[in-house]
This record gives structure tokens, C-alpha cells and sequence, in this order.
């Protein structure tokens, strides 16, 4: 069994690794601005010549993720690469390539209808009407309290009409507006499970870490830092890379929110994903 090790600053392990992999939500963004403690650790790093990797299961495109850096005081130019979901997705649907060729152009837009540029540019068209739909597409819940069964007919009425379900990234839960809440992956879950066909890409997928990290010379030691274990820590675990979960993330719920954290809990909770983290750490901190 993987021995777990709960650190309070990253500044005792970071002279191990030459890159750092980091998650946005949950590690540096919860919903609103950036978490100082978080802020001063990119800085550190950065100050350390330290590569970093920005690459998150967001629904935002690159663009729109480099603006909200520079409006949080955080250089863009710090990151070796910066990379999302919403990016890869967009890219997808404009080659058309693999599953995405065959999709159609009107989706009806489930959760928020807030479009964070995705189909910018693309000959895509969000219909009101769920019966003129080739497909169905979702990136962020509408409400913080929308649960499963808020979606519940919409998905029933969408597998019956046989429309796939596409969405940006895999996680189950995510922050908005400050709040845990539902995120698209626990819907494209429960989609499959009543015979739905879901489109979906993200973390924990191997490529896309290897694809951020393809033109980053030599990155020798690399450790993944993220706040979900099925997703960040799941893709370093499948890649051999060493990982560090923030335990006030997505899990806090079930890892509380002390400030050392309770490496059994974090255990238990690693061994019903099957993927277990080296390190624990309360936040991103220095």
C-alpha cells in the first residue's frame, strides 16, 4: 500500500520535481478569485524556475482562462502551458474528428446557458427546443443546488430521442459561485445508465497530460497537484507521476477541512477510487 504522506507547505517537497502539473478548480480558483495562498506558491515556484502546467477539466477556453489570471494578478507567461477541456472540445467539434464528426449542429443546451466560448466561431446552433436537437451539450449546473433528479426528464426525454451527451470534462462535482455542486460528469454518468451515449473528454485521460507536457523540454521529476482523485490523481497514478490531492477541494466534505490533513480518511477515500495520492495538502500553499 502506497504510504500517504500529509504535508502543510509545498515548499518542503517542491525541490523534488522539475514540473508541476496544477488543476484550476479547487487548487487555485473556487468560484470566485484566485486563493492567495495559492497565488504566493505560483510565484514561488515561477521564482524557482519551476515549469508549470495549467490544465484543468473546465468547461472555459484557454483565452478566457488567461484573462481571469491577469485580472487575479498572476502572469500567464509563468505557465509552460496552459490547457482546458473547453479548449480541447472546441478544437474537436471545429476538425470534426473522431466522434465529434458525426454529431450534428443544433444541441440544446442543458444547466447554465452562460456559453463560456466553446462553439465560438463553429456553425453550431443551441436550440430551445429539446425535439430539434442533434445533441445534447452541458458545461456548469444553472443553480449550486441542482441535483441528479433536476435533470432527470429532460435526460430521459433526450435518450429516448437518442441524442448523445457531450460534455467538457469528467468530474462529478465542482465550485461554483463558491459552492460544491453537480458538475456535468455525474449527469453523463447517470445518462449512460439509461442507455444514453455520452461524448465526454478530460483529465483523468493520459493523452491529454501528455499532450501539455509535449513540448516542455526535458520535465523531468513531475508532480500532478489537484483536488479531485478521480480526475488529477487517478491521470498521475495511470502515468506513474507522483501526485499531491488539496483535501479542502471537491472532497472536503468527506476529508474535512483541518488544517493538516487526516491522512486515514484520505486513504479510505483513495481506495474506493483505486488511485492514491503521495502527499495530502490542505490547500495550495508555500
Amino acid at each position: 500500500m502506497k504510504m500517504i504522506k500529509p504535508i502543510v507547505n509545498l515548499s518542503k517537497t517542491a525541490d523534488n520535481y522539475d514540473t508541476f502539473v496544477l488543476g484550476f478548480n479547487g487548487v487555485l480558483y473556487e468560484g470566485g478569485s484566485i486563493m492567495p495562498p495559492a497565488a504566493d506558491a505560483l510565484h514561488n515556484l515561477a521564482a524557482r524556475g519551476k515549469k508549470i502546467v495549467l490544465l484543468t477539466n473546465m468547461a472555459w477556453r484557454v483565452a478566457t482562462i488567461v484573462e481571469w489570471l491577469q485580472q487575479n494578478g498572476i502572469n500567464p507567461q509563468i505557465f509552460s502551458c496552459i490547457m482546458s477541456a473547453g479548449e480541447i472540445l472546441h478544437y474537436k467539434l471545429k476538425h470534426g474528428s473522431g466522434n465529434y464528426g458525426a454529431l450534428g449542429t443544433n444541441y440544446y443546451h442543458l444547466g447554465s446557458s452562460a456559453d463560456k466560448g466553446v462553439f465560438a466561431g463553429l456553425d453550431f446552433v443551441p436550440v430551445a427546443n429539446i425535439s430539434t436537437a442533434h445533441f445534447l451539450y452541458m458545461d456548469t449546473v444553472a443553480d449550486v443546488n441542482d441535483t441528479a433528479d433536476t435533470y432527470r426528464p429532460i435526460l430521459e426525454q433526450a435518450a429516448a430521442l437518442g441524442l448523445p451527451f457531450v460534455c467538457a470534462g469528467n468530474d462529478t462535482s465542482c465550485f461554483k459561485d463558491g459552492k460544491i455542486c453537480l458538475a456535468p460528469g455525474a449527469l453523463a454518468e447517470q445518462y449512460a445508465v439509461i442507455g444514453g451515449r455520452i461524448v465526454t473528454l478530460g483529465k483523468p485521460d493520459i493523452n491529454i497530460f501528455k499532450y501539455c507536457l509535449d513540448g516542455i523540454a526535458d520535465p523531468g521529476n513531475i508532480l500532478v497537484i489537484g483536488d479531485n482523485i478521480a480526475t488529477d490523481i487517478k491521470g498521475a497514478v495511470m502515468l506513474g507521476w507522483d501526485s499531491a490531492l488539496i483535501s479542502k477541494g471537491v472532497h472536503v466534505n468527506f476529508l474535512g477541512e483541518g488544517y493538516i490533513p487526516d491522512v486515514a480518511k484520505t486513504r479510505e477515500l483513495s481506495n474506493s477510487y483505486d488511485a492514491s495520492p503521495d502527499y495530502v495538502i490542505s490547500n495550495l500553499r508555500w
